[in-house]
């Protein structure tokens, strides 16, 4: 799991004032601590104004999902003013992880299913096809792997949140096998699964 923002685009615009070198990388700094947990961030927009008494901070952040975080304060000091800000945007972003988290689970009392995962010896791609028997599995490390039912934004969020490179669910939904993954262009793609 990606634990930092690596190469975020982050636009930093500061009215009635020149920007200095000191707060953008500050700004960059604590836009890039923000926690990766959900939603990922895709672009960050910082708008910095300075006005006669008062310093405002605004940040939006627009993330995967179509999802949106905005978020300001003020205060005499800028710094004080970008604090509080990035504040409320993780207390934003952990609200809008719960609600998606709370918001149509299935029932807790349906059973996971488990399904055992094989290994096999490189020779075994090579085998003739005349061949009516299966290669035997070469096992590494015996591994069962857990069928949840779940929404698909729930697979997205965990596919998100673990390191694996997809996510095999039961569709509470459609209640049909269903494989989430990335493609190589950072979209989700769905495979269902007949049976």
């Amino acid at each position: 799991m990606q634990t930092a923002n690596v190469n975020l685009p982050v636009t930093v615009t500061v009215r009635h004032e020149e920007v200095t070198d000191s707060l953008r990388d500050y700004v960059y700094k604590k836009i890039e601590s923000l926690h990766l947990d959900y939603p990922k961030i895709i672009e960050a927009k910082v708008i910095l104004d300075v006005q006669k008494n008062r310093q405002i901070a605004e940040i939006i952040l627009f993330c995967t999902n179509h999802i949106t975080i905005e978020a300001h304060s003020e205060g005499r000091d800028m710094y004080v003013a970008l604090d509080e800000t990035i504040e409320k945007i993780a207390r934003r972003m952990r609200k809008h992880k719960t609600r998606l988290m709370k918001k149509n689970r299935p029932h807790r009392n349906e059973s996971i299913r488990y399904l055992d995962e094989r290994h096999f010896k490189e020779e075994a791609m090579d085998h003739p096809e005349e061949s009516a028997n299966d290669p035997e599995p070469f096992i590494i490390f015996p591994e069962k792997y857990p069928v949840k039912t779940m929404f698909k934004e729930d697979a997205i969020m965990e596919l998100e949140l673990s390191d694996r490179p997809f996510v095999l669910y039961k569709s509470a939904r459609r209640h049909c096998l269903t494989i989430i993954y990335r493609r190589k262009d950072g979209e989700y793609a769905a495979i269902d699964i007949q049976q």
